[in-house]
This record gives structure tokens, C-alpha cells and sequence, in this order.
């Protein structure tokens, strides 16, 4: 069994259920982001924060963000490693995707770092 060293999972099953749950996670943290709005009648930054400072909410939130750097990762991956590798072939287009893999990455590992410091920060 072939097994490819740069997805997110150690098989294209688990890449499979990792986007589906990621999914069913960003499915339930937009419903409850946009139900919240629309119930909350007078919506200010007092109320926002409030909605923030609730542990569960901030769980939920770094779940979600989770969700979308794996979700985003397994896609990327997918798309780089069909558009780029195999389209191109050669050893320049393994070069071309892997540097887009790092630097994907890092912007990636960026947006969760940044968004864990928001939401847990100071």
C-alpha cells in the first residue's frame, strides 16, 4: 500500500472522515453564529464579548478553527498534488508543489496561531 507522506492523514479514508467531520463542525458553528444573531435583538460589543467570554463558546470557536486549517489542508493537498504533480510530472513540479505545501502551511499555521492568541489571549 502506497501511502502519501505529505496529507494531512496516514490514508485517503481518514483524509475522508477528518473533511467530513471538519464540516459537520463548521456546519454547526455557522448555524450557531447566524441563529445568534438573528435572535439577539440589540447586538453590541458588550454582547459579543459577553458571547466570548463564555468557555464553551471559546471551545467550540478553536474547534472550528481547527476544522478549517485541516479541512483547508487535506483540499489543498488534494488539488496541488493532482493540478501540480501529476499535470506538470517532473522533478520541477514536485519542487513547485512542495513549495507550495510550506508555504500554504505556514500562512495556515499562522491563521491558527493568530486565532488561538485572540481567543485566549489578553
Amino acid at each position: 500500500m502506497v501511502t502519501a507522506v505529505t496529507s494531512f492523514g496516514r490514508s485517503g479514508l481518514y483524509d475522508w472522515l477528518v473533511q467530513r467531520v471538519s464540516a459537520v463542525v463548521m456546519a454547526a458553528y455557522t448555524f450557531f453564529i447566524v441563529g445568534f444573531i438573528f435572535t439577539t435583538p440589540d447586538l453590541t460589543f458588550d454582547v459579543w464579548q459577553g458571547l466570548f467570554n463564555q468557555l464553551w463558546v471559546r471551545i467550540f470557536t478553536l474547534a472550528t478553527l481547527l476544522s478549517i486549517a485541516a479541512h483547508a489542508w487535506i483540499g489543498l493537498w488534494a488539488v496541488l498534488t493532482d493540478y501540480l504533480t501529476n499535470r506538470l510530472m517532473g522533478a520541477k513540479a514536485t519542487a513547485l508543489r512542495l513549495f507550495a505545501q510550506i508555504v500554504l502551511g505556514a500562512v495556515t499555521l499562522t491563521y491558527v496561531v493568530w486565532g488561538v492568541e485572540i481567543l485566549w489571549g489578553a
